[in-house]
């Protein structure tokens, strides 16, 4: 395994993994579109070869939702893909954990306080949330084509400070070029 050496990333769903059909086009589904809508949402395409390739590279991929949707209504949703998610973070998981820890005024997204070493969402506000709480994110915009790219660089930017920082856990990464297109 090259690339980012188990480096946790998880996936916001509104606007991040699922986008109305006017910001983003949707990853072709392998179920007839009537079941498919009784099922599940549209996931934004390029999602699935991105997870593929984050697969490749060694990463534990989550899904950290603020949304009240069950862990088993996700995985179900991104299986109906082929996408198979290491762990799942909703509003319910969420507010339970920061609460045995006595964070009662936390933001509205913590990652390391799941080990999460970094956060992909299209909320700008949970970017400044990032910086005030000490955690990682890359916003991607929902109408961004290029964004499994820009979420590549920033796996590759935390890969290398995490060898850095912590040498004896992480290999520092060998840049491959490694280009996810979503056309």
């Amino acid at each position: 395994m090259s690339g980012c050496q188990r480096v946790r990333i998880s996936f916001d769903i509104d606007d991040t993994l699922a986008c109305l059909p006017h910001h983003s086009a949707a990853e072709q589904s392998r179920l007839p579109a009537c079941v498919h809508r009784w099922l599940g949402e549209p996931l934004r395409r390029g999602a699935r070869e991105l997870m593929g390739e984050l697969r490749r590279q060694g990463c534990s991929v989550w899904v950290y939702t603020s949304s009240g949707r069950t862990p088993g209504y996700i995985r179900r949703w991104l299986m109906l893909y082929g996408i198979h998610v290491d762990g799942v973070v909703n509003s319910v998981r969420h507010e339970r954990v920061l609460a045995e820890r006595g964070l009662l005024n936390a933001p509205s997204k913590l990652p390391r306080a799941f080990d999460i070493d970094l956060h992909v969402d299209d909320s700008e506000g949970v970017k400044l949330e990032g910086h005030d709480h000490g955690f990682r994110v890359v916003v991607v915009r929902p109408d961004d084509e290029r964004w499994a790219q820009r979420v590549l660089e920033a796996v590759a930017d935390v890969q290398a400070q995490l060898a850095w920082q912590q040498p004896h856990r992480f290999k520092a990464p060998v840049r491959q070029g490694a280009e996810v297109y979503s056309s």
